[in-house]
């Protein structure tokens, strides 16, 4: 138990890699262990598209160049609230300027803030991809269910020493991707997944955003 609570506590998301490779073998058992999450029905909803070497680079060149020649942004499906909450607008802002204070990026440093942000389309230089999609048939609480999913592949990513993230502006330009990798028509763009071994040196890789005590989002009664 021991074990498994510093596993849940030790694992964060990477947003910076070394060139090391992750090999096949080590990426489909991931894959299966992530596939153990439960599911309603045991649908299993979600599907895993893994790039690596010049697929993954051909996708995030590509990407680049729609953004660089301007390509707005697709949302095809709802991520965050609108409006934002004042508490929840509160917390992405404290984790955004904990990011940026990590790579010394200053407040008023809007172009440093946006190169960042463009990481996520290169997957951080991952030495592996993964476009995440859904049937598009799929009800909102499959949604839920491919969380676990991905939460599962996660934690086996850290338990072998290695390092994830998802990728959620990957859905910004999710047409663009369901283009460029020719994914059939019945799959929507979730998000994206990058892994592979964390960067030690990295100032991101060190950063901790903190979690909501217990009283904000737990009630007990009967106990």
């Amino acid at each position: 138990m021991q074990e498994f609570s510093q596993l849940l506590r030790g694992r964060r998301s990477v947003r910076a890699y070394t060139d090391q490779p992750v090999d096949r073998d080590t990426v489909a058992e991931i894959l299966r262990l992530a596939r153990t999450a439960p599911s309603g029905a045991n649908l299993q909803p979600g599907h895993f598209h893994v790039l690596t070497g010049a697929p993954l680079a051909d996708l995030t060149r590509a990407l680049q160049a729609e953004i660089g020649a301007g390509t707005p942004e697709t949302s095809e499906y709802s991520y965050f609230p609108d409006p934002m909450p004042p508490v929840l607008k509160q917390r992405q802002r404290a984790a955004g300027y904990a990011l940026y204070q990590a790579l010394g990026i200053a407040r008023r440093d809007i172009v440093g803030r946006q190169q960042q942000f463009l990481r996520n389309y290169g997957f951080f230089g991952a030495p592996v991809g993964m476009v995440v999609t859904i049937d598009r048939a799929m009800g909102k609480g499959c949604f839920m269910d491919l969380g676990m999913s991905l939460m599962a592949l996660f934690l086996a990513a850290e338990a072998r020493g290695l390092g994830a993230t998802g990728i959620g502006a990957l859905a910004n330009y999710g047409p663009q991707v369901h283009r460029l990798l020719d994914l059939p028509a019945g799959q929507l763009v979730v998000c994206g997944v990058a892994l592979g071994h964390a960067d030690p040196d990295a100032p991101e890789n060190r950063l901790r955003t903190e979690r909501a005590g217990l009283d904000e989002y737990a009630s007990f009664r009967g106990f």
